[in-house]
């Protein structure tokens, strides 16, 4: 299913589908999470999510490991926080929204005697959030990066270097490349479509096709490659960046804007807790970029029209003059899924008049 409200009901053609799917998947998860029989994992993934089928039951059966389960009605930092400190939990798995709330903490004031590795995927990771965990846990963020149609295919594992803003490396065995709208390899510092090679190097539990519906089919093959929907760059390492959704690309003035970059440059400045970015109708410009913002306790008395051009004059600085938000909106808090993910499609709907 993923995290959007509707099923993708993607096809896998193999032998033993449960046994087979489980498996192999968990390959690709056992780079991620490196569990031993000695671990104890907590994943806090909805159950739609074909990462909680993967870090909550069939990576950990496969290789040993226990399953902690806590549910909660709704999300607590402090209970949350005291679960993680009180049991013995080695892992944990989370999305970047959860570590974005957990940092808000003193989390000095804890302490996690046995987490050892932990984990985040599901929506691109803030530097700034990876930064702070460190700070205060001693402990890095992996993030890894994949979708229900090809399991993991990116990730810093343990061990790996960690580039703070990047997905990390391919995955073995998958093929990962940016390229371009004819199909072809871009060389390292072009953005372009993330896609995964079919040929030659196809794991074979990538899907096959969405059943019932061909012409979705077509759409995400490009040549010999199965397009994931995402923009990117890869850099001289081989490490992949995350430049947006497709369809979350701001163009404005002949200028393409990825949101998450402008997120990051907000979420450097004290003021910022949490922000989503997305495009907003322009009459001159097309579109232009728009910036929600979740303000922290010490700025919600600021006036707001001054702290709006110093967050623009920040981005401005960060990044570069024309990506800075051309408005700027100061929320409450921003719409998410169940298990914490951003729904900056609805966002972007409600700029469009398209709710």
């Amino acid at each position: 299913m993923g995290s959007r409200p509707i099923l993708k009901n993607t096809s896998l053609f193999h032998f033993l589908f449960c046994f087979c799917l489980s498996c192999c998947l968990s390959v690709s998860f056992r780079y991620l999470l490196d569990l031993k029989s000695s671990d104890v994992i907590w994943s806090t993934s909805d159950t739609g999510w074909i990462k909680a089928a993967l870090c909550a039951f069939f990576t950990p059966w496969l290789y040993g490991a226990c399953v902690f389960v806590h549910r909660m009605s709704q999300f607590d930092t402090d209970i949350f926080l005291d679960t993680l400190s009180t049991y013995p939990i080695t892992t944990l798995c989370s999305t970047p929204t959860v570590y974005r709330m957990l940092v808000q903490k003193d989390l000095k004031r804890y302490k996690f005697k046995k987490l050892q590795h932990c984990v985040t995927g599901g929506e691109p990771l803030n530097p700034e959030v990876l930064e702070q965990w460190k700070t205060q846990t001693g402990l890095d963020l992996h993030e890894a990066y994949g979708q229900t149609e090809t399991g993991v295919i990116c990730a810093s594992g343990r061990g790996d270097k960690i580039k703070p803003g990047s997905m990390g490396k391919p995955v073995p065995p998958q093929d990962v490349q940016i390229i371009d709208e004819n199909g072809h390899t871009l060389p390292p510092g072009k953005e372009g479509d993330i896609a995964v090679r079919l040929t030659s190097t196809r794991p074979f539990y990538l899907f096959s096709k969405y059943e019932d519906n061909p012409e979705k089919t077509a759409a995400v093959m490009r040549g010999n490659f199965y397009l994931t929907g995402d923009r990117g760059v890869m850099d001289s390492d081989g490490y992949f960046w995350f430049v947006g959704r497709a369809d979350d690309v701001i163009i404005t003035s002949g200028y393409r804007i990825g949101p998450f970059e402008v997120e990051n440059a907000l979420m450097e400045h004290p003021a910022v807790v949490e922000t989503a970015v997305v495009s907003s109708p322009d009459p001159v410009r097309g579109e232009v970029v728009k910036a929600f913002v979740v303000l922290s306790a010490p700025f919600k008395s600021s006036y707001p029209e001054e702290l709006i051009l110093e967050l623009q004059a920040h981005v401005k600085k960060s990044t570069a003059p024309y990506k800075y938000p051309r408005k700027v909106e100061f929320v409450q808090q921003l719409p998410k899924t169940p298990t914490g993910k951003i729904k900056r499609d609805l966002l972007r709907d409600r700029e469009w008049g398209r709710t």
